[in-house]
């Protein structure tokens, strides 16, 4: 979620978990004269393609990028800069939907290892499986996939989170296809 704050610039939220959603990114341009009170700041703040526009009131527009942080991995921004849509009107509250894809899948697996959702020796083991089977082709990435997608199914049972356990499991098992 973005959020425009007007003077109190913009705010990146993760509502992954909707108990505890989390501010991971922020902008702030500052005030426009701290001698004077004046009207200014982000009026309204969108997330549209890859990119964070934000209107000021009186500089003008701001498009910004998300960078890497210690809650927000560059496979998670990848990841979301794949979700493309043809016209942003917010008041359609269009569902976003992620492609399978391998930075996908990394990009859960980000999550997890941030979460302690997977077991913490796991996390590394299937970045190495999801690598090697990225670089593979074929009948063999089918089966590399297929294989690492019925494993954390299984792992998904005693995870920590084991619902995103699975929703990696189903990313890993649509590549397979």
């Amino acid at each position: 979620m973005v959020q425009g704050w007007y003077q109190g610039g913009v705010s990146v939220f993760d509502w992954t978990d909707p108990a505890h959603p989390t501010e991971i990114a922020y902008f702030d341009r500052g005030p426009m004269d701290s001698t004077q009170l004046e009207i200014a700041g982000s009026w309204s703040a969108y997330w549209y393609n890859g990119y964070i526009y934000s209107s000021e009131i009186a500089r003008g527009l701001d498009v910004l990028e998300l960078e890497p942080n210690a809650l927000l991995t560059q496979n998670e921004i990848d990841a979301a800069k794949q979700v493309r849509v043809a016209y942003q009107n917010v008041q359609d509250q269009q569902r976003v939907t992620w492609p399978a894809s391998f930075v996908v899948a990394r990009a859960y697996l980000d999550q997890l290892e941030r979460s302690r959702g997977l077991a913490a020796d796991r996390v590394p083991a299937v970045r190495k499986a999801l690598a090697n089977a990225e670089r593979a082709t074929g009948q063999r990435q089918r089966s590399e996939l297929t294989s690492l997608a019925t494993q954390l199914e299984r792992e998904a049972a005693s995870a920590a989170d084991g619902a995103k356990v699975r929703t990696l499991s189903g990313v890993v098992r649509e590549l397979a296809r």
